[in-house]
């Protein structure tokens, strides 16, 4: 099983071609994820969008482009992820029954004295076990 991080250094380093070498691995690439990797760098966004364009393509024939046209260079990006929703943010769509997205945006509206209050109202009472 050919890992997503070894097509990715094959498309951005080493240039092998992990597909011609292994033919069953052509099942564990998956063009969205690897488009996906390759966005997050400003000087391969280009080639991800041309990948885009044209969906027809097999496997095959998107990993040779993306292979042979990206140049040879180490890309470090951090993964896009999505934040954890924060006790504050649950607060915050409970009180108003806004959407993650919406309650997002009021949190930076809200001082901490706001969302504390917010908070003591959504508060039950009663004893809590410790």
């Amino acid at each position: 099983m050919t890992a997503l991080f070894d097509f990715l250094n094959s498309i951005n380093h080493s240039k092998e071609d992990l597909i011609r070498n292994d033919p069953d691995c052509v099942k564990d690439y998956n063009p969205f994820i690897i488009n996906r990797g390759l966005s997050m760098n400003l000087d391969t966004i280009l080639y991800c969008n041309e990948m885009n364009l044209r969906p027809g393509l097999d496997k095959q024939q998107q990993y040779d482009f993306l292979r042979l046209s990206v140049p040879k260079r180490k890309r470090y990006a951090k993964w896009a992820k999505k934040d954890t929703s924060s006790e504050d943010i649950e607060a915050i769509k409970s009180y108003y029954k806004y959407s993650s997205e919406r309650a997002v945006e009021a949190l930076e509206l809200l001082t901490a004295d706001m969302i504390n209050i917010i908070k003591g109202e959504l508060d039950p009472g009663g004893r809590r076990n410790r």
